[in-house]
């Protein structure tokens, strides 16, 4: 059985190395235009070697990793690699000093989309050779660590192995001074030691594991790991993807400044038209042109654009796709069909302007020039700025206050593009700048507030630039606002002792690469931290391997993530995370409520056991009472503690540590103050109804009875180690009413059904009877929670902030 477990164990891990690979050659286009010994052929991407020449036009992906020799305004998009959410401009000239991936611009890397223009470049990659091949070695090189709770049930299993050896030790030495047979003594020991381990445990640990991935599913959250489910309990610090995780990786207007000084903002995200323009300060709503200068402005967006939507994804450029956007939310994305283009001047790094020249349909009118791009650059071919439809001369304070205006939109982390329109190049009018940003999901900052609450620390990693990452950091308030931010080439320099004690502190790390992302990951463990990383792109796949708990994008993740990590998030909403850290702390205080009422039950049998064999008294219990009391023990009533609701408030305690065992001093003492009431109470029913003729029927069926339901309310006090029972409500676990009643009825049948009388060796008891068990077993009920209570007054929870700096 054991070789079996390892070679399935081993053949599953293969087949997800497999999978792996799988997913990363999907990213890689099966054949491309290669240029062989002076031909153009259409060659399959496996067959390219270091040397070939490769043709590249919109919409391929790169085939290897590319040095380019030609390029024609090649952009580029590299954010599955890089996390940056704008594509790359890619050059042919020779780099006058080396830098990291996002500096080589006269190199496209394996995997990457050509996004717009065209080029030509020689192989210099291929296979595991390239930097999409250095993701994947970096990653099967990468060991999933263990689990807290698989820590914990070894810790435990061997304080229950040494607690067992030490009752057989017991028990063979006080036979043997007693002058018992030393065979028959091992043999009870034995026999004691066995009943001690809870043989219920690992169901109730998989059965509330499985509950709580179902529970998980149905908030469109997949897990692929068991125990990964109860790992996010004991997470304190969360690193996090930028670009697509924090972000929607969907290129958004959010302000708009026109010539004329009015500003609005602009809400709704991505590329679905969904949202409004807010003319400022008054909030009107703005629609056409319903504000001349916003509408105009708007309008020049539109027409100087090359992108399409559809089906709320832009086929283009991402930034040209949030002018269409916008376009949309103002009722004027069909205004670009008014107009006929005659000439285009396309993009280029070193004009840094676009511009389009047009006339009206079906208008005998002259022509106009639509320009978009770089504020310095297009404000050199204005010499009029438009005031509420009229073109006034543009003076030199008008343009400071428009560079000024830029500038603070550009430091807050929007990309700015200057619009302007006109008869001549040289005689624009200067329409406005629009503020371009990634902007963060919905209901990330609420989740980023709460998560910081609750004692867990977030931290952004990015490969975008410091301006883009604080803005985003700030919009979500990362870390409470004080954020702290740290370079890629920053944290090359740290050596790992001081990189450990630093990253803790660092709330923001930007212009980063995988084996930074890597690096960060490892230092916060050795910190004593349990990682969380989210991420959606081939760039994060090592990271959310190495990391305790990976956490994937369901939409916008690339299908490499996907196979790293441990966990997906179907609805690419980050929010939900929470509800994942909730869900992993709940499932582990219902494994802790287990084991104490498994626990202190079996104690309080073994004690009865034991006492009544080292004292030579008779058995309070015979055999057929044990089993069925056993039952009890590893049955319903037990196996129901794991399914009890999470509790509202679990989120707000702060993670577990993982040093924590599962059988604390504070559950330990719960434990035996439980198994002393419920020993006590027996014996004092067993001693009540003990007559000096010997033990009768009535005698052990009380004294069973009184255990069984001491059992039961030992049970219903179990259900929370601090709220007491009115709180958590009767009625929010069904299964454990369900259960308790099931076998309070049971022991009622064992006790007055005749055929179970024999079997048991019970007898009829009386109303009385009954009520004087059930107030006496009840005492185990009172006593907790009257001890919950005192805790409550005397010792309130304690709640830890998520940061250190």
């Amino acid at each position: 059985m054991a070789v079996l477990i390892v070679v399935t164990v081993a053949f599953i891990q293969e087949f997800r190395s497999e999978k792996s690979l799988e997913e990363l050659n999907k990213l890689v286009p099966p054949e491309c235009n290669c240029l062989r010994e002076g031909k153009l052929q259409h060659l399959l991407a496996r067959e390219l070697v270091p040397g070939d020449i490769i043709y590249l036009s919109v919409g391929d992906r790169v085939p290897a990793d590319l040095r380019l020799i030609e390029v024609t305004d090649l952009l580029v998009d590299e954010s599955s690699f890089t996390g940056e959410a704008e594509p790359c401009n890619k050059t042919e000239g020779v780099l006058l000093e080396a830098g990291d991936i996002t500096t080589l611009s006269n190199v496209v890397f394996m995997g990457t989309l050509v996004r717009y223009g065209k080029g030509k470049g020689v192989v210099i990659g291929t296979g595991e050779n390239s930097q999409f091949g250095e993701v994947f070695k970096m990653m099967q090189a990468e060991e999933t660590p263990k689990t807290p709770l698989q820590k914990s049930m070894d810790r435990l299993g061997k304080q229950l192995t040494l607690f067992s050896f030490g009752i057989i030790g017991l028990i063979m030495l006080i036979g043997w001074l007693q002058g018992k047979h030393l065979l028959s003594m091992f043999t009870i020991g034995v026999s004691l030691a066995v009943a001690a381990i809870p043989e219920g445990l690992p169901i109730v640990v998989t059965v509330t594991l499985v509950l709580g991935v179902l529970r998980m599913a149905k908030k469109k959250v997949i897990v692929k790991k068991l125990p990964i489910v109860e790992t996010l309990g004991c997470c304190n610090v969360i690193c996090s993807d930028k670009t697509g995780t924090l972000t929607a990786n969907e290129m958004t207007v959010t302000q708009l400044v026109t010539s004329d000084g009015c500003q609005a903002e602009v809400s709704g995200v991505g590329y679905n038209g969904e949202g409004n323009v807010y003319l400022l300060p008054s909030k009107e709503i703005l629609k056409e042109f319903s504000n001349i200068s916003i509408g105009k402005l708007v309008e020049a967006g539109c027409v100087v654009n090359n992108a399409v939507i559809r089906k709320n994804s832009v086929i283009g450029q991402p930034t040209e796709g949030a002018l269409i956007a916008l376009a949309m939310k103002m009722e004027l994305a069909d205004i670009k069909d008014i107009y006929v283009r005659k000439k285009e001047i396309p993009f280029s790094s070193e004009q840094k302007w676009m511009a389009v020249k047009c006339t009206l349909k079906n208008q005998d009118q002259e022509d106009i020039y639509f320009m978009k791009g770089a504020f310095e650059e297009v404000i050199q071919h204005c010499t009029l700025y438009n005031s509420g439809g009229i073109s006034l001369s543009l003076t030199p304070q008008q343009k400071a206050l428009y560079q000024q205006e830029e500038k603070k939109m550009g430091s807050s982390g929007l990309r700015v593009l200057a619009l302007a329109s006109g008869p001549e190049l040289g005689k624009l009018t200067f329409l406005g700048l629009v503020g371009i940003i990634d902007p963060p999901r919905a209901g990330v900052k609420e989740a980023v507030q709460i998560l910081f609450e609750s004692g867990v620390s977030v931290k952004m990693i990015t490969g975008d630039a410091l301006e883009t990452a604080v803005a985003i950091g700030q919009n979500i308030g990362l870390c409470n606002g004080k954020l702290k931010a740290m370079s890629g080439e920053e944290l090359d320099q740290l050596a790992e002792a001081e990189l450990s004690s630093t990253v803790q502190n660092v709330s923001i790390f930007f212009r980063t690469s995988p084996k930074h992302k890597l690096k960060i990951i490892k230092a916060l463990q050795r910190a004593g931290a349990v990682v969380s990383m989210t991420g959606d792109g081939v760039n994060d796949a090592v990271a959310l391997k190495s990391a305790d708990i990976g956490i994937a994008m369901g939409r916008a993740g690339t299908d490499v993530s996907k196979e790293a990590a441990n966990m997906i998030l179907v609805d690419d909403d980050f929010s939900k995370v929470m509800n994942a850290i909730e869900e992993g702390k709940g499932i582990f205080y219902n494994i802790k409520n287990f084991v104490r009422f498994q626990l202190s039950t079996s104690i309080s049998a073994l004690s009865l056991i034991t006492l009544s064999t080292v004292l030579n008294l008779p058995n309070p219990l015979n055999a057929m009472q044990i089993l069925w009391i056993n039952i009890i023990m590893d049955g319903p009533p037990a196996q129901s503690l794991g399914v009890e609701p999470v509790d509202r408030d679990t989120i707000k305690q702060p993670p577990r540590c993982i040093t924590d065992t599962i059988l604390s001093k504070s559950l330990i003492l719960k434990i035996f103050m439980s198994a002393i009431i419920i020993i006590s109470g027996t014996l004092f029913v067993f001693w009540k109804e003990n007559p000096k003729g010997g033990i009768t029927p009535r005698t052990t069926t009380m004294t069973f009875t009184c255990f069984v339901f001491f059992d039961l309310f030992n049970a219903l006090t179990c259900r929370s180690q601090t709220k007491l029972i009115f709180e958590i409500g009767f009625f929010r676990n069904r299964m454990f009413l369900y259960s308790v009643l099931g076998s309070f009825l049971g022991q009622l049948a064992v006790i007055y059904i005749p055929p179970l009388q024999k079997v048991f060796q019970t007898e009829n008891l009386g109303v009385v009877d009954l009520l004087f068990l059930t107030g006496l077993a009840s005492s185990v009920f009172v006593v907790s929670e009257l001890i919950k209570l005192c805790e409550k007054r005397c010792c309130p929870p304690k709640h830890i902030r998520g940061c250190h700096n």
